[in-house]
């Protein structure tokens, strides 16, 4: 009997890793004659590149790049090299949990730091790069990653502009020809679950600026900013992608990929499932045990159960969550293709605890499920 585990990470506490093997624990204790496949997941997020090394012959590598305010940080990158794919999460280098909540500021954190990542998968001849581009803690519409890599942008005294999504405002004149031309050779992917356009009501900084730190006055001229860049980038690009849906994403990362690079849109879970083969694993599976921190409706908009769920929906393999948290809503997903859903809390506990015991949280559920599991094919 294969028993098939793709679990995403459980924020704070475990990697998606980790949570597998603390749910292998479990099922083994019971199920000890079973075929254990673990397939670590993510759905475009925090942790996407370590679920993506872990279940293939990937490379961890590791860049001193700028952060958000520009300071020095260390962000890892995965590399497959039998394929020379970079798989590259931005929130290492311009992530929101680099900053701490008092220092937010979405009018000057910058994206710099995910081109210098990007500039180090073109100096290893990368020739496909995908950019998981969940947790920004940048509004800059990918400016930053296009100095980065060479892009000129000149205020009307014909000045460099300063990093951030305010200082666009004053943007006059986009230089592109020392933008890196390797990039032309990459074939770009976005995993990213984000539909929002770059400005308006529903734009990277009316949905998004708040939590990056901007008051309401700050998102209007944000805003401003996001749309003066766009309609400077209309005057030397063929095409104009403001209003795509995704080029919102990640404070506006999403247009500068699309406009610049050529990249395509795909949902996060999607990306991870192919490049661990998720599909081929669930091929001929008794059943299939997924997992996140929190379960519930918004696990609807293409997180890591939702996905695995189709997959396993798919091949006619029931699924089970393991979730630190059942949340409101989570009965909708029953819907599609998850069969049981529990919570790993043996009772009542605070967060920090529940967190610092996950594993064996989970192994203790895992060994529950397995029991109800064997009883129910006798």
């Amino acid at each position: 009997m294969k028993i098939v585990i793709a679990p995403d990470s459980f924020k704070d506490s475990l990697s998606a890793e980790k949570v597998a093997d603390a749910i292998a624990a479990g099922l083994a204790d019971v199920l000890p004659h079973a075929q254990l496949i673990k397939c670590p997941m993510a759905d475009g997020g925090e942790g996407t590149v370590d679920a993506i090394v872990a279940a293939g012959n990937g490379q961890l590598r590791r860049e001193q790049v700028q952060g958000p305010l520009g300071e020095p940080v260390y962000a890892n990158w995965g590399w497959l090299p039998e394929t020379r794919t970079a798989i590259i999460e931005m929130a290492e280098a311009s992530g929101l949990q680099l900053v701490a909540l008092e220092q937010r500021d979405a009018c000057v954190s910058s994206t710099y730091g995910t081109g210098e990542l990007i500039k180090a998968a073109l100096e290893a001849d990368a020739q496909r790069i995908i950019l998981a581009i969940g947790g920004s803690a940048t509004n800059d519409a990918g400016a930053g990653a296009l100095q980065a890599l060479g892009l000129g942008l000149f205020d009307a005294q014909d000045r460099a502009l300063p990093r951030g999504g305010l200082a666009l405002a004053q943007l006059a004149r986009i230089d592109l020809q020392g933008l890196d031309p390797r990039l032309v050779d990459v074939r770009f992917e976005i995993a990213a679950d984000v539909n929002n356009p770059l400005c308006g009501e529903q734009g990277a900084s009316a949905i998004f600026g708040p939590q990056k730190g901007a008051s309401p006055a700050q998102v209007q001229q944000l805003d401003h900013a996001l749309g003066h860049f766009a309609d400077h980038c209309a005057k030397v690009l063929p095409k104009d992608v403001r209003d795509e849906p995704g080029s919102g994403a990640a404070g506006g990362l999403g247009f500068a990929a699309k406009a610049f690079f050529g990249a395509q849109f795909r949902a996060g879970v999607d990306v991870v499932a192919e490049l661990v083969n998720l599909n081929e694993a669930v091929q001929g599976a008794a059943l299939v045990i997924t997992g996140e921190g929190r379960f519930d409706a918004q696990t609807l908009r293409g997180k890591t159960p939702f996905g695995v769920a189709r997959i396993a929906r798919s091949n006619g393999v029931p699924v089970v969550v393991l979730a630190g948290t059942l949340g409101e809503g989570y009965q909708a997903l029953y819907e599609h293709g998850i069969h049981a859903a529990f919570a790993v809390a043996s009772g009542p506990m605070t967060l920090d605890y529940a967190c610092a015991h996950a594993s064996q949280l989970l192994t203790d559920r895992a060994r529950d499920i397995a029991r109800l599991w064997s009883l129910g094919r006798q």
